[in-house]
């Protein structure tokens, strides 16, 4: 009730101002979380405990995240079925499958926006559009998190019901992440305490992190068409710098560009990753929640991707702050490492 009290509520309702205006929503249906795991989380653990009657069935694929697929096999075990729908190589989910898998206990879609390891863009459009004529009472969430600050998010035009975000995608600080949830769609909040966000996400407020997700989010917008343009003439400049060691693009050709997956021929992914890193280049080769596992990526194996390619797969990512000089110097690094590698087999 003091002032310093009103002066921190005053900003946080000033970020959610900025966030619902560029998502094109009311400020009542965002959610501040600390990220995008617990976005989904609370999304699809919240939706199905709040309207148990809609039904103890679940749509999705096994090239989630894994903050999607480790809440699945949560619920999977507390007796709720999950139909996984099979992708192509495009990444791109069987729409037949996802037609005929539709039934009236049906009571969530919850799929990727954006692929966090090979960029493919989900048909969100075909999907709302399959869902409205099978089932209209079927929830749909997204997890956009890849998606974030880089193709154009308007809920009054999107016909889905929740979408987790989370800030450090889009140049915040770790630690904020948001949850967008359809009015009407009721949810129970995932952390129970002060009541704090309607009730629906309990602990202290912070109008830093707000604001930094706020502001992050509003640079982003301004910048997204340019740095779009930039990022797929980088994405061009660099599989054209590395073409003559025949890579395997294991990116659909209509992927968002700030992500590009390659698969090295004779270069096993984490001996790539290593010798990037030796030169200050630092990709991946799986997404940053199994990295410590060190597996084979369970998205380019559920794609149809043979393993002995998949084992060789790096994923390159770019921001909009990337330059033509950066793509330069990794499309150099990978020949000299080429070469050094080469010379050490006699080759």
């Amino acid at each position: 009730m003091h002032r310093l009290g009103y002066y921190a509520e005053k900003k946080q309702k000033a970020a959610l101002d900025i966030l619902s205006g560029i998502l094109a929503c009311s400020r009542d249906e965002l959610i501040f979380t600390s990220c995008g795991s617990e976005s989904v989380n609370t999304a699809i653990r919240g939706y199905l405990h709040a309207n148990p009657r809609a039904g103890k069935h679940i749509i999705s694929t096994r090239t989630e995240h894994k903050a999607s697929l480790e809440t699945l096999s949560f619920l999977a075990l507390a007796g709720y079925e999950v139909t996984y729908l099979p992708v192509g190589k495009d990444g791109s989910p069987d729409l037949i499958e996802l037609e005929k898998s539709i039934r009236p206990d049906t009571a969530l879609i919850t799929l990727t926006h954006v692929n966090n390891e090979t960029g493919a863009i989900l048909p969100v459009d075909q999907i709302t559009a399959i869902r409205s004529r099978k089932n209209p009472k079927t929830r749909i969430h997204l997890d956009c998190v890849q998606s974030f600050g880089k193709l154009p998010i308007r809920f009054s035009r999107m016909e889905i019901d929740m979408a987790s975000f989370s800030g450090h995608k889009i140049h915040a600080v770790k630690g904020i992440g948001l949850l967008y949830v359809r009015k009407g769609c009721r949810i129970h909040p995932l952390i129970f305490g002060g009541g704090q966000q309607n009730g629906l996400r309990s602990g202290t407020e912070s109008s830093y992190l707000s604001g930094a997700l706020a502001l992050a989010l509003s640079l982003a917008e301004k910048d997204r068409e340019k740095a779009l343009s930039r990022v797929t003439i980088l994405k061009r400049e660099l599989l054209e710098g590395v073409s003559d060691l025949h890579p395997t693009i294991l990116s659909p050709v209509d992927s968002l560009p700030y992500v590009v997956n390659l698969s090295f021929p004779s270069f096993e992914a984490e001996t790539m990753l290593h010798a990037l890193e030796e030169r200050d280049i630092f990709v991946s080769t799986v997404s940053a929640c199994s990295s410590k596992q060190k597996k084979v990526s369970y998205v380019l194996l559920e794609m149809g991707i043979e393993k002995s390619i998949a084992q060789n797969a790096v994923r390159i990512s770019f921001s909009r702050f990337s330059t033509e000089e950066e793509v330069t110097a990794v499309c150099k690094t990978v020949h000299d490492i080429y070469d050094k590698y080469l010379m050490k087999r006699g080759q």
